[in-house]
């Protein structure tokens, strides 16, 4: 049967680095005789001005049908001012919880020929190869009640962060089993000091641990383990947290590596169906400038093809591609030493001379 693939590049520079993707799929669909099906459609911002509204239902519907989709960014300043419904951000979450994407899996990888690019020193950052695993659908972000109180005084918002045992229990699978597949480490991230929602997932992950007795189990307090992150990030192998404090986490992550423009993220339902997305935002300042780097966009698809499409074999030459596009110098401009550096639509170029020749 073929394989449904939804292309949304969104907004800014998520339209430049899809269509570095559209070339490579194109290329490794004919390349490899793959039965892949793809749509493209609006969506944030772009598709509130065509629709009025930042996630139409033709979206949706196809999202639904997809057993991929990639997503490339959305927002820009000219929308900060909708209401929340209109927001092009709204179409990121709507997606995430109407596909019941509850598993994000965030790889921070290192390069060493980059290692200069990262704010750390060479001898902490070399060779880092970490996993985040972020629960997505539950939470803070989505937990009722919610609010803001202006006929009282003071006024006030709230917000109810909450977890059930099956939210903690299907998130730590998916991050035990991970451990399971690289190093055999998980830290479970949280706050079981101050809080009962902290205390309540410490307790469910050590229970499954198990069940997992080939895993070293440790945990580690948010605000400890954001510092670790930057003193000695290589300690981790698999990390697991909630919502807030994996977003948190995997954004101080990615700047280790010394751009966020080289690195992908995976959303997944208990299915491995998914939504596949660079981990930079649409960077509205370099937008429609050729200056974007695909290569996080590109190590998205990689993902997807792993994950979603059962085609690990092309995925593997995928990741082959860019490394070696890495070890021949090549460079875009976040990562350029010089002012010699590829354009954001001449990097699909270099990745397909390298697959040909493979």
């Amino acid at each position: 049967m073929s394989k449904k693939i939804l292309v949304l590049p969104g907004d800014g520079i998520g339209q430049e680095v899809t269509a570095s993707v559209l070339q490579i799929l194109d290329f490794i669909i004919k390349k490899f005789s793959l039965n892949f099906s793809i749509d493209k459609l609006d969506v944030g911002g772009t598709a509130y001005e065509k629709f009025g509204s930042p996630i139409p239902e033709t979206v949706l519907t196809a999202a639904k049908k997809a057993d991929a989709v990639l997503f490339g960014a959305v927002g820009a300043p000219q929308w900060d001012g909708l209401s929340w419904e209109d927001r092009p951000e709204n179409a990121l979450l709507t997606l995430r919880k109407e596909l019941n994407l509850f598993a994000n899996l965030r790889p921070a990888f290192l390069f060493n020929e980059l290692s200069n690019a990262s704010p750390l020193k060479e001898k902490i950052i070399e060779g880092l190869d970490i996993l985040i695993v972020r629960e997505l659908t539950g939470g803070i972000y989505f937990g009722e009640p919610r609010g803001v109180v202006d006929d009282q005084s003071p006024n006030y918002a709230f917000n109810t962060m909450i977890y059930n045992e099956d939210e903690i229990r299907r998130i730590a699978k998916i991050a035990f089993e991970s451990a399971q597949k690289r190093k055999g480490r998980l830290c479970s991230v949280e706050k079981a000091n101050v809080l009962e929602v902290s205390k309540f997932w410490r307790s469910i992950v050590t229970e499954m641990s198990e069940e997992y007795p080939d895993v070293e189990l440790s945990h580690q307090l948010a605000d400890n383990a954001a510092m670790q992150l930057v003193l000695n990030p290589n300690q981790f192998d698999v990390i697991v947290a909630s919502n807030l404090f994996g977003d948190i986490l995997s954004d101080i992550a990615a700047t280790l590596t010394g751009s966020i423009g080289m690195l992908p993220s995976a959303s997944l339902d208990s299915s491995f169906k998914g939504m596949y997305e660079p981990c930079h935002g649409s960077a509205p300042d370099i937008a429609n400038q050729d200056l974007a780097n695909p290569l996080a966009m590109i190590g998205s698809l990689s993902m997807a093809l792993r994950y979603s499409l059962e085609e690990e074999t092309v995925a593997n030459k995928i990741d082959k591609a860019i490394k070696k596009f890495i070890q021949k110098g090549f460079r875009t401009k976040d990562i350029a030493t010089d002012v010699n550096y590829l354009k954001t639509s001449e990097v699909a170029e270099k990745i397909i001379e390298i697959l040909e020749n493979e």
